[in-house]
């Protein structure tokens, strides 16, 4: 029991120093870090930059010999897909061959069962379409006899002669029954217009007798018309003349010329005229508007002096109290010059006071410094 108690002590010991150790360790690189002017300077860990760069070239060397491997590959694949390539040529021309040799020994054209379509001697070995009228094989969906194919060609040709010429002949008596027909037709027809002729001569006549009776009988009307136009006239202008004596004797007697004013009085008041009619104001109206405008002349200058006098009242005022505002400012600027005397002269007493202080407590308080002080700094990391 004793034995195991100073085993587990001696291990818990053992701990405690690896652990020392280990914090001393650290403390010592970390030292050698900071107190390293250089990398304290640059800021950054060399050895980890050669970690990393070490890092990245194994990297690349990596990623490298996967490419060359994957290259390698590739052009082993190209190669049996080469070798595939010209295998699967070389079957598909030894199936094709071997087909063509099949096809010519036991698939010949003449072994076919469709054969006798495009055999090249199927018109020598068939027979003729048909042998005589009667011919069994001349049905009609075989389409072999028309009408005008039969053996009496020669026959029916010439009974179809004798029936053209006899058409022909026929139609020849036809044409010339037609032509006496149309020729009545013309005579009777040449014989109509010139009756029609006739008497569109006849009505031409007689239109060109009424016209120029008309014509005559217009003439006369208008010559009518026109002398009572002119007699109508010379009325008109006799009449005008008149009324224009009449209208210029009633204007030179009327109250427009003679400037009657009692004319120009309106129905709607003695105040208001007739504009048309008025012809100006009277002497007394005259008279009494002048008059009127002297007092409106004489009340605006005095208005004008009232207005002048209240603006002297005004600058006068605004003068006194301009005046009494610098009075107040030059007093208020002396006060605050006495103050700021009486602050100077304050601050003054304060300053000798602090300094005779600061005097006296710097031969009190005197202790000089060593090189003790300054060797304590910078001994840890922390």
């Amino acid at each position: 029991w004793r034995f195991a108690v100073m085993e587990v002590a001696q291990l818990k010991d053992l701990e405690e120093d690896f652990g020392l150790a280990k914090r001393r360790y650290a403390e010592l690189r970390r030292q050698k870090r900071i107190f390293n002017a250089r990398n304290r300077i640059i800021g950054g860990d060399t050895e980890a930059w050669d970690i990393q760069v070490c890092d990245q070239k194994i990297k690349e060397a990596t990623e490298k010999a996967g490419q060359e491997t994957f290259a390698a590959e590739m052009r082993q694949n190209d190669k049996i897909a080469c070798i595939s390539e010209d295998r699967e040529r070389r079957d598909r021309k030894n199936l094709c061959k071997a087909i063509n040799n099949f096809q010519q020994s036991f698939q010949k054209p003449e072994t076919r069962r469709e054969f006798d379509l495009s055999d090249p001697l199927a018109l020598k070995k068939d027979l003729p379409a048909r042998q005589s009228d009667n011919d069994a094989r001349n049905t009609v969906s075989g389409m072999q006899k028309f009408m005008g194919e039969d053996l009496n060609f020669y026959q029916r040709k010439k009974s179809q002669e004798e029936q053209n010429r006899d058409w022909s002949l026929q139609q020849q008596r036809e044409w010339k029954m037609a032509r006496a027909n149309q020729k009545c037709a013309e005579d009777l027809y040449l014989k109509t217009r010139l009756q029609f002729d006739e008497t569109a001569k006849h009505l031409q006549n007689l239109e060109s007798t009424t016209r120029k009776a008309v014509c005559t009988a217009v003439k006369e009307f208008n010559k009518n018309q026109a002398l009572e136009s002119a007699e109508k006239k010379i009325q008109e202008t006799k009449q005008d003349q008149e009324d224009n004596l009449a209208e210029i004797s009633n204007l030179l007697c009327g109250d427009l010329l003679s400037e009657n004013p009692q004319q120009a009085a309106s129905s709607f008041g003695p105040h208001r005229v007739v504009p048309d009619r008025w012809k100006g104001m009277s002497r007394e109206q005259l008279e009494h508007i002048r008059l009127v405008q002297k007092q409106q002349v004489q009340e605006r200058l005095r208005l004008q002096e009232e207005e002048r006098q209240r603006d002297m009242d005004w600058d006068w005022q605004r003068v006194q109290r301009a005046r009494a505002a610098l009075l107040l400012e030059r007093q208020q600027q002396c006060q605050q010059h006495d103050l700021r005397r009486a602050l100077d002269c304050n601050n003054l007493s304060l300053a000798k006071e602090q300094h005779s202080q600061k005097k006296y407590m710097k031969e009190i308080c005197t202790n000089h410094l060593t090189e003790d002080y300054f060797a304590q700094f910078n001994t840890r990391s922390r």
